[in-house]
């Protein structure tokens, strides 16, 4: 068991792991980047799907410990670095719904939004592993009406995941941008650890062209 929480992120910057670098700047994490360019097949090559044979970002390294799926990578980093609180513990009130809108986006919000932008037509809601759109999207809207933030005034590693989430999804009009959305992603994108991460990508992007 390694002692040190030096983490390493495979990277690309317009990618999920964008969420997770703002995660690593929001616990002020000692970590470093793996970054792989789309543009030349990275994640497609052998080296990579040895990491994650889904060819996919994010996915991160800690010692021995190899963490995939977006949701996972999240918990396990923030509970690493539990001192900055963005997990609540075993045994605390918020644990249950913190763990429970972690997991709401891959299994329910974002196969629901794709389906949606996909035009794809619905199947009854008995068989739909999240029911249906409306629902799903009008769970999380009065979620965030309660404000500021998914678990009321705590911040935590799932507004991280949401915050990045919900802004390029409403950037790219994927779901309508109603004024519980607008606000909340506006209070997110303030945050001086999503500015930050945000202007290392952008150089980053830059250069990988």
């Amino acid at each position: 068991m390694t002692t040190s929480r030096h983490v390493t992120l495979f990277h690309n910057p317009q990618s999920r792991s964008a969420g997770v670098r703002i995660l690593l700047e929001e616990l002020n994490a000692d970590y470093e980047l793996h970054v792989l360019n789309f543009k030349t097949g990275d994640t497609r090559k052998p080296e990579y799907l040895a990491i994650n044979p889904m060819g996919k970002v994010p996915a991160i390294t800690h010692g021995d410990v190899l963490v995939t799926e977006q949701a996972a990578v999240y918990m396990y980093l923030a509970e690493l670095y539990s001192e900055a609180r963005l997990s609540p513990a075993m045994g605390e009130p918020l644990r249950g719904p913190y763990l429970r809108w972690m997991v709401f986006y891959g299994s329910c919000f974002e196969p629901a939004m794709l389906d949606r932008s996909a035009n794809r037509e619905p199947i009854p809601a008995s068989r739909s592993a999240y029911g249906d759109f409306d629902t799903v999207l009008g769970l999380v809207t009065k979620q965030l009406s309660k404000g500021p933030w998914f678990l009321g005034s705590t911040f935590t590693a799932a507004d991280v995941l949401w915050g990045a989430a919900l802004t390029w999804i409403t950037g790219f009009k994927l779901i309508p941008e109603l004024p519980e959305i607008k606000a909340y992603i506006d209070r997110f994108n303030a945050r001086p650890a999503v500015v930050r991460a945000r202007a290392k990508d952008t150089e980053l992007a830059a250069k990988l062209g």
